[in-house]
């Protein structure tokens, strides 16, 4: 394995492995969510609305974190004047947006069929304006090669908001019980959903303060002609990022217009809490992403740089259906983190991980027009894919409910990682090891549908069946072309068994 691609291997064990345990733990809040909420139809509420703030961070960051990046690289010596001008840009506009929100709520929140609780939109509103400036610290973190301080002040957050929620879902209505004038100054027991977004704000004021000190590390020099050219290459970014970000979440806003009423909230909470079931490989993209962007930056005036990228690509596939595996062959294992209300829903997790595998292929393949800043084909690319899921939602969610939403997810990353791909080669051609790739998808295709042969009435043999099939995907790949010996951390610790 080349030493760049084992560096970004440390990097991303380290930055993937504070993102799984910090996403982990925030998938455990379904389960919290799933069961102490009294129906499918309250997450739905959850779903709805925190899709929208997803949507909502990307606009407000507006690919400030790649301009960062890519104009820090550039001009090292000159990286605290882009970091200050970056923060002076997202702070500006996260404050403009922020008293937007305080003064309209209410309009806001009859829009989006909450009239009784414009809290709900303020609180979210807020948070999501914190949340977008401290996504350039956050930045600034990857860029500086701090990945530990980076893991730590994502640790802390998802600890904090846990504990929050454990304290206002589990704690509160006990003490309601036993000792109820403790906390009937504050609490309300039938506020349920909206102690979720009290809990938010509190912690992401509490993040916010935190990144002070690195905040202050910036030069705040303010540069016109700098904010300039750095807008002009991350602009293009922002309708990448919309459109990216609509491409995953647009279903779960537009849902309650589809299929309007109780039972389409009841729909989208069982379709919103299911597909959380398929979080793990959205975790290892992510994770991958965060050490990737920088690496690749880095990388890109080596001369083999095109080889590492080609190794790479083959890597993540890999890993990536090791992961789907180990989902779809142990889904009976993972259905119980859910009440059974909504195991109706189980059926889609497969699909929704091939469309998370076909976007993490889609992101490595993104970088050539990055590369060679021509970042608008990234937004036509993006465009296309949210064509496909809004026209297949439209038409497809009245008639199959979820099930439309999750097609169009799955044609939607299928085909723009397909243009992508066809467009890298033209400009920037990379030879990708297709051959193997291939070879691991039809086996993955293959070992998917035998095990859905397996159906013994004994739970514990049809884990074991499936357990074996598992493992003989991961010794193949072990012993032909997944270097796991040569992996940060398994090789140190090889070398000192072998001392």
């Amino acid at each position: 394995m080349a030493k760049g691609i084992k560096s970004l291997a440390k990097d991303t064990v380290i930055y993937g492995g504070s993102t799984i345990i910090v996403k982990f733990l925030n998938w455990l809040l379904v389960v919290l969510f799933t069961y102490t909420l009294p129906n499918p139809a309250e997450y739905g509420v959850v779903t709805n609305l925190y899709a929208w703030t997803a949507m909502l961070m990307v606009i407000l960051t507006y690919g400030m974190e790649t301009g960062f990046f890519r104009f820090a690289n550039k001009n090292p010596e000159d990286s605290n004047k882009v970091y200050g001008n970056a923060l002076i840009s997202v702070g500006s506009t996260s404050v403009i947006f922020a008293v937007f929100i305080i003064l309209f709520n209410q309009p806001i929140a009859n829009a989006l069929s909450y009239p009784n609780h414009p809290e709900y939109i303020w609180m979210l509103g807020l948070s999501v304006a914190m949340d977008a400036f401290s996504a350039i610290p956050f930045a600034y973190l990857r860029f500086k090669n701090r990945p530990y301080m980076f893991a730590g002040l994502k640790i802390f957050y998802i600890i904090l908001y846990i504990f929050l929620n454990l304290f206002f879902l589990l704690v509160c209505p006990w003490l309601m019980k036993v000792a109820p004038g403790s906390i009937s100054w504050f609490y309300k027991p039938d506020y349920g959903v909206g102690y979720i977004f009290v809990s938010n704000i509190i912690t992401t004021t509490l993040q916010t303060l935190l990144l002070s000190r690195f905040i202050f590390k910036a030069k705040f020099s303010f540069d016109i002609h700098l904010l300039k050219s750095i807008w002009g290459y991350s602009l293009p970014l922002l309708i990448l990022g919309i459109t990216g970000i609509a491409n995953q979440n647009l279903d779960k806003m537009i849902f309650p217009h589809l299929q309007p009423g109780e039972a389409g909230k009841t729909a989208l909470g069982i379709y919103g809490a299911t597909s959380k079931l398929a979080l793990v490989m959205m975790l290892f993209t992510q994770a991958f992403r965060y050490a990737y962007e920088p690496f690749v930056f880095a990388k890109q005036k080596d001369k083999n740089s095109t080889q590492v990228y080609a190794d790479v690509m083959k890597y993540f596939i890999i890993f990536s259906l090791v992961i789907f595996l180990g989902m779809v062959l142990y889904l009976d294992i993972f259905k119980f983190f859910l009440p059974k209300d909504y195991w109706v829903g189980l059926s889609v997790v497969p699909i929704i991980l091939w469309s998370y595998i076909f976007q993490g292929i889609y992101f490595n393949l993104s970088f050539w027009y990055k590369l060679i800043d021509k970042t608008i084909y990234g937004a036509w690319f993006s465009l296309v894919g949210t064509a496909i899921i809004v026209l297949g939602n439209l038409f497809f969610v009245p008639r199959f409910s979820y099930w439309g939403s999750v097609w169009a997810g799955f044609v939607c990353y299928f085909t723009i990682m397909i243009i992508s791909y066809y467009f890298g080669q033209k400009y920037m051609p990379i030879k990708y090891d297709l051959k193997t790739i291939f070879k691991y998808i039809g086996i993955t295709v293959a070992l998917t549908i035998l095990s859905n042969f397996i159906a013994t009435p004994y739970i514990v043999l049809n884990i074991a069946l499936k357990t074996i099939l598992f493992g003989g995907f991961v010794y193949y790949t072990v012993k032909h072309d997944f270097p796991l010996s040569q992996l940060p951390f398994i090789s140190r610790l090889k070398n000192k068994i072998g001392r």
